[in-house]
C-alpha cells in the first residue's frame, strides 16, 4: 500500500513536469479565449472522472471561476441522461457524444476531448464529428501517443501513465484555462463599468 506522502510526491513530480507542456497549454488557452471572443462555445466530453472534469470546467466557464464577468458559453456533453441513454440504446455507446456534437457544434466552436488513455471510442467519435463540422479540438490525455492525440487540433499530454495523476493534472490545466479566459472578460466588465 502506498503511503500518502508517496502519492503526494508522485503528484508533485507530474505537476512539475507540466512545465515542459507550458507552450501547448498556453496555446490552448489562447484558442479557447478566441473561441469565446468570436461568438463560439466550448463543448466538453469524457468518461468517468473525465466526465466529472468536463462538468467542473463547464461550470467554471458558465458561472464563474474567481471574478465577476458575463456568462461564457460552455456545455458538458456528459450531463443529459436522456440523450446519452437514448443514443447508447438506439445507436451505440460510441455515439453518445458525437450525436450531440452533430446537433450542437458549429465551425467557430471548440471541443475539449478528455481521455486519460486517448483510446476512448466515444471521445474519438466526438472528435471525428467535430472535425467534420469544422470545429477545433483540444485533446487532454496521458503521456502515450494515441488516436485521440493524432486527431486533435492540439493535444496536451500529461507526463504520466497513472490515471489518477493524469486526472489531477487535467483539472489544474482546466482551472488555468478558466482563469485566462475569465481574466479577459472580467477586464472587459471592469472597462464597461468605468464607462457608466
Amino acid at each position: 500500500m502506498k503511503t500518502f506522502l508517496s502519492v503526494l510526491a508522485q503528484h508533485q513530480a507530474v505537476l512539475e513536469q507540466l512545465a515542459n507542456n507550458s507552450n501547448e497549454i498556453e496555446a490552448a488557452g489562447a484558442l479557447l479565449l478566441d473561441t469565446i471572443k468570436q461568438g463560439g462555445k466550448i463543448l466538453l466530453c469524457g468518461n468517468g472522472g473525465s466526465a466529472a472534469d468536463c462538468q467542473h470546467i463547464a461550470a467554471e466557464f458558465v458561472v464563474r471561476y474567481e471574478k465577476k464577468r458575463k456568462a461564457l458559453a460552455a456545455i458538458a456533453l456528459t450531463t443529459d441522461t436522456s440523450i446519452i441513454t437514448a443514443s447508447a440504446n438506439d445507436l451505440d455507446f460510441d455515439s453518445v457524444f458525437s450525436r450531440q456534437v452533430e446537433a450542437l457544434g458549429n465551425p467557430n466552436d471548440c471541443l475539449i476531448a478528455i481521455s486519460t488513455s486517448g483510446r476512448s471510442g466515444n471521445v474519438i467519435a466526438a472528435v471525428k464529428s467535430a472535425k467534420i463540422r469544422g470545429m477545433t479540438v483540444i485533446a487532454m490525455t496521458g503521456s502515450e501517443d494515441s488516436e485521440l492525440s493524432q486527431l486533435a487540433t492540439m493535444t496536451i499530454k500529461v507526463p504520466s501513465i497513472v490515471t489518477a495523476r493524469i486526472q489531477e493534472a487535467h483539472i489544474v490545466i482546466g482551472h488555468w484555462w478558466c482563469a485566462v479566459v475569465e481574466e479577459a472578460f472580467s477586464q472587459e466588465a471592469l472597462g464597461a463599468g468605468d464607462n457608466t
